[in-house]
Order: structure tokens, then sequence, then C-alpha cells
């Protein structure tokens, strides 16, 4: 399905919730030059610069498909691969935030509304924004360069169909190897709404393991992350 392209709106992932509730089919693919709205997790706003990657899809859960929650999973691991493509040096954290060096480079949201799965990514590909509480970078900082965000949109959909495909095919276990070997190594430090703690993996639905220092486990299932 091709990806519809608009030279501005709110938000692309209220645009696909609109969509959806008209019965939009799953693979509807929509991209914005600037967002006006754009957000990220917990309702902040998200910077959207012309340069960077808006953009937002559909998937609609099926019968038998592995519990939702782990399309945030499948989504970083599709996100990851494409970026790597153009810096190696990107890593997931915890559940879907991409960053290089400790700097955010790319967010991704989803949102429910029924069977309707939206996911939103949002990727400093030329730009990204200064005098934040945490750093951002943009792939032209790390590589020099970067894709022009329509060609980058494209390279996104075929990665996530082919992980969408994999974890419909062959469960969450599979999302879930992949996504540990992108993420931040076991015993990062890690700071959490549970506390501070170390790494210690997902557990088999691709919630965080926290261990305390006083070596008791923590399972997180949402909320923020931060790297110490």
């Amino acid at each position: 399905m091709p990806i519809e392209t608009v030279l501005e709106t709110g938000s692309t992932n209220d645009d696909l919730i609109a969509r959806a509730a008209a019965g939009a089919p799953e693979g509807l693919w929509l991209r914005a030059e600037v967002q006006s709205g754009g957000k990220g997790r917990q309702g902040r706003a998200w910077m959207s610069p012309p340069g960077n990657l808006y953009a937002s899809t559909l998937v609609r859960i099926r019968p038998g498909d592995p519990p939702a929650p782990t399309l945030a999973l499948v989504s970083a691991v599709a996100l990851h691969e494409a970026v790597s493509l153009y810096s190696p040096a990107v890593k997931i954290k915890w559940p879907n935030d991409l960053l290089a060096d400790g700097a955010k480079l790319a967010g991704i949201l989803l949102e429910r509304s029924g069977d309707a799965i939206v996911i939103g990514f949002g990727v400093n590909l030329a730009h990204h924004p200064e005098g934040l509480e945490r750093p951002a970078t943009s792939l032209t900082r790390l590589a020099g360069a970067a894709p022009e965000p329509g060609d980058f949109a494209e390279l996104l959909s075929e990665t996530l169909a082919r992980w969408l495909a994999r974890w419909r095919g062959e469960g969450v276990g599979s999302v879930r190897r992949a996504w540990l070997a992108a993420a931040h190594p076991i015993g990062t430090a890690l700071s959490t709404s549970e506390g501070e703690g170390l790494f210690d993996g997902l557990d088999e639905d691709g919630a965080l393991r926290l261990r305390l220092a006083d070596g008791t486990m923590r399972t997180i299932h949402a909320g923020d992350v931060f790297l110490i």
C-alpha cells in the first residue's frame, strides 16, 4: 500500500485513529512533512521541523495474534533495523526509544482504539532539538547525512511488514531476542518509576525486568525509564 504524504497535519496518529474508526485497513501509512501537534508518550510535545520523519501506520489485531502490547517490541526492532543501515551506534531503550550515546534519536507512540493499533514514528533525520532536559541527536549528526523522510518511510514500511509477519508467524520469542540484541546490555543502570536498578532483560511478554540493589526483581510494564 503506498505511503500517503501530506504537507502538514496536527498528528499523524490522531489522523489514523480517526481513519481506523471509519474502517481503514491494516497497512495504511500516513506521513506528514510537518506536524503542528506532534506528541510523545504521556502527552509530551514532539518537536516537528521539516526534514525529519513523522509517520504512522495501522495494525489490526487478529484472532490468534500475540499480545497487542508486544507490538512495542516489533516497532522498535523494525525501526532499529532501518536506522542501523545509516548508523550502527544506535541502541534501543525500553520499551521503544532509540538512543545513540545516551542521546535520543527516535521515539515510537502506540495508541489503541478497538482492534486497531496505530504506531507513530518520530525520527530525527536532519534535525534534533537542543536545550532539552535529556540530550537528543539526529542521523545527520551521527552519520554526516540523512535520507529523505519519504525514502526512509518506505524503508521502514518494509522492515515493519517483515517483523509483523515474524511476530504473527513465530510469536514474540524471535522479536524479543532481536530486541535484546539491539538494546543496551544486561546490567545497564536504569532509573524508573519503581526506583533505580540494573537492567535484567525482558519477561516473556516484553515487560522490563529491573534488579534492585537488594537483589529483588521488579517487573515494569509501563512508565518512564532512563539510563543512569
